[in-house]
């Protein structure tokens, strides 16, 4: 068997793996979350562009993300009444709101701060998993990347960016450009892939992601070896090669990700990439 053909066979092996793999299909906590009441009656006392925190009757925080599908009023003012109901709740316990009905608007002039005068303050834990959601939800990330190639073999760096979600909560587009050399094969790669992102499981977990896009691959090669008389074959200069890449990986909550990818039809690119990166 080909090296190719290896690579994609284990790629193929591994999409199996993290689908069959019901550790990543749900959380570790279910008996506990399916205790958690799916309708919360409270007092918004932070909102964001993402996500908003309701405080309850006794007293009890919850933090609600919400994203295009959900039904909600355009804007949530601090010390609105207000109903929420959700039907998820990721790793952090932020719930996803599907509904959210205004009870009572808080007032412009001023009064909506009375309310919540004597209101115990938000946790810190809570406040941390707010900014852990704002953080994640940027629109616009850039991001490092470095790692080898195999076959040929290479050492690579690279930058891209991640934009989204698009079209699904869990979906992103993420161009990168790639920089490698190597003994024999020198390449600049240019990939306009989207990735697919699983939720996590639990907490700091890694969550996995399957995705691909085209390639667009700039590859020169060249060999030069010392002998009684210098030798130096040349094939030729930089050329262009379009191909495909299939990629998965796992990325953790502070952007920290490593990925595996191959290269169809664009040979003599590397048939099998092992990338380190950061998305900041």
């Amino acid at each position: 068997m080909s090296p190719r053909k290896f690579a994609i066979l284990c790629s193929l092996l591994l999409v199996c793996t993290l689908f069959s793999s019901p550790a990543y299909a749900q959380p570790d906590n279910s008996s506990s979350q399916s205790q958690d009441n799916s309708s919360v009656e409270g007092t918004v006392v932070a909102s964001s562009r993402t996500s908003f925190v309701v405080k309850s009757d006794n007293n009890r925080f919850q933090v609600f993300t919400f994203d295009r599908d959900t039904n909600k009023p355009a804007t949530l003012a601090v010390g609105s009444q207000v109903r929420v109901e959700s039907d998820e709740v990721d790793d952090s316990g932020a719930r996803h709101a599907t509904n959210v009905t205004v009870t009572d608007q808080a007032q412009s002039t001023g009064s909506a701060a009375s309310p919540n005068r004597n209101a115990a303050p938000i946790p810190p834990q809570v406040r941390n998993v707010e900014n852990d959601i704002k953080h994640e939800a940027r629109r616009w990330r850039l991001g490092a990347r470095a790692g080898v190639g195999l076959d040929p073999e290479l050492v690579m760096f690279g930058v891209h960016s991640q934009m989204g979600p698009i079209f699904s909560r869990n979906v992103y587009f993420r161009p990168n450009a790639d920089f490698s050399w190597g003994e024999i094969t020198d390449m600049v790669a240019l990939n306009l892939e989207a990735v697919y992102r699983f939720p996590r499981a639990r907490r700091g977990a890694w969550s996995p992601y399957i995705g691909g896009g085209p390639a667009l691959n700039f590859i020169h090669q060249s060999f030069k070896t010392q002998a009684s008389e210098q030798r130096d074959i040349s094939f030729g200069n930089f050329d262009y090669e379009t191909g495909f890449n299939i990629l998965m990986g796992f990325e953790n909550r502070h952007g920290t990700f490593f990925e595996v990818k191959t290269s169809l039809y664009s040979q003599p690119a590397p048939v099998l990439r092992l990338i380190l990166g950061k998305n900041f």
